[in-house]
């Protein structure tokens, strides 16, 4: 039997490693950086935004979560996200996908659900 996403992702501990990289990745990039520095100083809303993301990657790959944010349009609303500011931060969730060793066939998964999900985020 094949692992699910979940598994191939590291399990929760693997998300959220991925997503603290990836959120890391984000502040450190001139190209969205400015939508994620400033949870620098409110480090009570990145813990509540990097847990939505955690459990909203582990519920969505198959694993034992249960995601209470808010849907993809609500959460973005208002944000006005451009299709370029979209792929920086793919590029980023890549690169922490590589940090962590993810293989090709488990990120080709992950940019699946990414892509199914741009339409939620870009311009809303």
């Amino acid at each position: 039997m094949s692992k699910t996403l979940f598994e191939r992702l590291g399990g929760k501990e693997g998300i959220t490693g991925i997503v603290d990289d990836a959120v890391e990745n984000h502040m450190k990039n001139p190209a969205v950086s400015a939508r994620f520095l400033p949870y620098k100083n409110l480090p009570e809303q990145l813990a509540t935004v990097k847990q939505h993301t955690v459990d909203f990657f582990s519920a969505g790959s198959g694993g034992p979560a249960n995601y209470e944010g808010r849907e993809m349009p609500e959460a973005h609303e208002g944000m006005n996200i451009s299709p370029g500011e979209y792929m920086h931060v793919v590029d980023d969730i890549f690169m922490a996908l590589d940090k962590h060793s993810i293989d090709e066939e488990t990120k080709k998964d992950v940019l699946s659900i990414l892509w199914s999900l741009k339409g939620m985020i870009i311009a809303q």
